[in-house]
């Protein structure tokens, strides 16, 4: 076939619900990452949340995404796409808007009835919500509305929207930021997404469904999740890998704080973290060339253990070109490891559990993000307000990745879990 020919293919291959919705993913990740890039700031600054306080909302922000994903695609199969995309944008406006507000003098009777802590936390819970409807919309927009001879390059065109979003978002919180001032981002946010609220009403049209195999109910999704919870060996590595993300969600939990704290308080933190978007995309074909064999699982070791280096850097010469040289190496580190990693799982999987364990996958990014919010808070205070030594706190940051390594070799070595993983 001929370049004309396939470039022809892909042209009449997707069907307008799959722009639409890939359109609007791009701008639900602009939302999301900037949101995400000035939330420990607009907390410990704005609000003056303590190092600690800030640490675990923002893990409370960035954890419930991946939990409540679990149970978003059944709940979005019921509601039908068009509805639920919809829901989620309205919800995802509302929220940003919210979190944006929490200052605000129309809200002091809602804060003086409940401690501040709860009541912001309540809120930074609600994005999640409309988040775990968004992916599996997307998602299953890309399946059905894709023909199958251009399916795979559908997939593709998802991942690059994903990536352009999560790039852009901390580039356009980071202008908000300076012009309008920190709160001002989750309103930008919020109108990010009620755009594409009207954008969805207007434009998208339900996807065909025929032939296509239906998304599990809710209680058949609880069913799923008892069935990989039985499996101790593949909970185990569940567990031992949430360690690579206590690692990594510090970019956005504790650096943004500690740079402003420890480093330049004048630093521009939202465009600092769009160094790792950029660097996926630009890199990331070139990287899975080089890797390419490289063991599944021995990569995995090996992004854990280069995405851990990057801390040191910050330990060793703590400034804004170290920040941004930092997150490059954790980008490298997170591009060697992360499509191997949805490639092992794949293949560990029993026969017909593939979307199961492909579902769960996403555990340790919510549970890393969670105890990293909790434990990043706590080791910060202590090495930055009480020993006065901050930059000691990246090597203990460094410890866990390596550690995570450690446990994964060993993990590898003694289980063999590529052979003997199971379902009995």
């Amino acid at each position: 076939m001929s370049f004309s020919q396939r470039l022809q293919e892909i042209r009449d291959g997707f069907d307008r619900p799959f722009w639409v919705a890939n359109i609007s993913e791009i701008f639900e990740r602009i939302s999301y990452y900037g949101a995400f890039s000035s939330l420990a700031v607009y907390l410990q600054e704005k609000l003056n949340f303590s190092t600690q306080q800030t640490s675990t909302l923002t893990g409370i922000f960035g954890g419930m995404v991946w939990f409540l994903a679990i149970f978003g695609g059944a709940t979005a199969d019921r509601l039908g796409f068009r509805r639920a995309l919809s829901i989620a944008y309205f919800i995802l406006a509302t929220a940003y808007f919210l979190i944006g507000s929490i200052g605000a003098p129309w809200l002091a009777p809602v804060r003086d009835m409940v401690p501040l802590g709860l009541f912001v936390g309540f809120i930074l819970i609600l994005p999640a919500l409309g988040i775990a409807l968004v992916k599996p919309c997307v998602v299953g927009t890309t399946a059905r509305a894709s023909r199958e001879n251009v399916r795979s390059v559908g997939y593709s065109i998802y991942y690059t929207m994903v990536n352009v979003g999560s790039t852009a978002g901390p580039y356009i919180a980071s202008w908000a930021h300076r012009h309008l001032g920190v709160e001002k981002v989750f309103f930008v946010a919020a109108g990010s997404v009620l755009l594409m609220f009207f954008f969805v009403l207007i434009f998208f049209r339900e996807p065909r469904q025929a032939a296509d195999t239906p998304l599990p109910t809710i209680s058949e999704t609880l069913r799923n999740f008892l069935t990989v919870a039985s499996n101790p060996k593949f909970m185990l590595f569940l567990l031992i890998f949430t360690g690579y993300w206590i690692v990594f969600w510090q970019q956005f939990i504790t650096l943004p704080g500690y740079i402003h704290n420890h480093v330049d308080p004048n630093a521009d933190v939202e465009l600092i973290l769009v160094t790792d978007g950029l660097s996926v995309i630009c890199l990331t074909l070139l990287l899975n060339y080089l890797f390419r064999k490289v063991t599944a699982f021995h990569s995995i070791i090996l992004g854990t253990a280069v995405t851990s280096s990057a801390w040191i850097i910050m330990a060793i010469h703590p400034a804004v070109w170290t920040a941004f040289l930092a997150i490059f190496v954790l980008a490298l580190g997170e591009i060697i490891h992360q499509p191997r990693y949805y490639e092992y799982i794949s293949r560990l999987a029993p026969h017909g559990q593939q979307g199961t364990y492909l579902g769960f996958a996403f555990l340790p990014l919510g549970i890393g993000s969670l105890v990293g919010g909790w434990l990043g808070g706590r080791v910060m205070h202590h090495y930055g307000e009480v020993a006065h030594k901050p930059a000691q706190a990246w090597l203990v940051f460094t410890a866990i990745g390596f550690a995570t390594a450690l446990l994964l070799w060993i993990y590898d070595r003694v289980i063999k879990p590529g052979k003997e993983i199971s379902v009995q």
